[in-house]
């Protein structure tokens, strides 16, 4: 799969608008053309080269009771990279034209504004290659939380994105990873990346069978559940060993959950809610993710496996919730 091309654009911007997706109602998006945003004091502008899509956008596109519309221009985009143009007052701990991965929420647009200490520079051995850094950021986060050790097993349940990159890092940890997952081609990816063991996510009580069989009756050490839904969990908590942990890696959007607290309270798991708010700690699994893919650690350019135009951000968020065949992310191209 090819890197994207790197366009040739003009040291200085002289435009005065921008291309912005404005999301105007379920499932309807427009594009707009807005006023340039200009960086405050600690903040930058970026010329954003592309953006990824992800699956946390699918509730508000859905459009639930409680969502109002229009959304702001360039909402929901929040994993860009791009290079930065313009600097706030104050800023002096990155420079312009620095290419860099961006923490900010507005970025399915040709511009955002973020905070200085929200932009992580990319090095030269980077340049040309789509950069998502959150959710890649957000995958060592995950794994940093989930204190992985060589000889555990680890079931990651839900395998796109996120569990290719956590299985991948497990496994390099020394870590036996069973993979669960409902299509067969998540299953392969899995298996690409390192999983010693997949199961097809389909009966629950044949999953809880076959993982205490391939435990010998213990169950695994440490469950991440990357789905977001009600049944995963209920199956996480299943699949964790006595005195295990279990790592919620899911986004849950949609409701409140219930859990089976009989069985955490009499195993005696481990809870971690692996979804940092810390800006600096989100920050810093960007430099992580950015050292690991310098070092040919992990590649994820394979799973960029969708990609679209600005103007066609609705076929990319249908793609993101239908998963057509073999789809992993889709990236928004600018």
């Amino acid at each position: 799969m090819s890197d994207l091309a790197t366009m040739d654009k003009p040291a200085e911007t002289t435009a005065t608008t921008m291309r912005a997706a404005v999301v105007t109602g379920p499932g309807q998006v427009r594009i707009d053309h807005v006023p340039l945003p200009e960086p405050g004091p600690g903040q930058v502008r970026i010329r954003l080269e592309g953006c990824g899509v992800c699956a946390s956008n699918l509730t508000p596109w859905a459009g639930p009771e409680w969502q109002q519309f229009p959304l702001e221009p360039g909402a929901l985009g929040h994993e860009g990279w791009g290079v930065i143009d313009a600097l706030g007052e104050g800023v002096t701990t990155v420079p312009l034209a620095v290419r860099v991965a961006t923490l900010s929420y507005a970025s399915y647009a040709d511009y955002d504004i973020a905070d200085a200490s929200a932009v992580v520079p990319l090095p030269p051995a980077l340049d040309g290659m789509a950069f998502p850094g959150e959710p890649l950021g957000c995958a060592f986060n995950i794994f940093r939380r989930a204190g992985i050790e060589a000889g555990q097993t680890v079931a990651i349940i839900g395998i796109g994105f996120l569990g290719a990159i956590l299985t991948k890092l497990a496994t390099d940890a020394g870590a036996k990873v069973i993979a669960i997952s409902r299509r067969p081609e998540s299953l392969d990816l899995a298996r690409h990346y390192g999983a010693a063991e997949t199961i097809a996510m389909d009966d629950h009580q044949r999953i809880i069978d076959q993982v205490r069989d391939l435990t010998g009756g213990r169950f695994c050490e440490r469950v991440i559940e990357a789905v977001g839904k009600q049944w995963p969990l209920d199956l996480a908590a299943e699949l964790t060993a006595e005195r295990g942990r279990l790592v919620i890696a899911g986004y849950h959007q949609d409701g409140p959950r219930q859990v089976n607290m009989w069985l955490w309270n009499w195993r005696g798991i481990d809870l971690v809610n692996a979804h940092e708010r810390d800006p600096a700690v989100y920050a810093q699994g960007v430099r992580d993710a950015v050292a690991a893919v310098v070092s040919g650690q992990i590649d994820p350019r394979p799973l960029y496996s969708h990609r679209y135009p600005l103007d066609r951000l609705g076929e990319a968020l249908d793609a993101t919730r239908d998963k057509p065949e073999g789809f992993v992310k889709a990236i928004i191209t600018l």
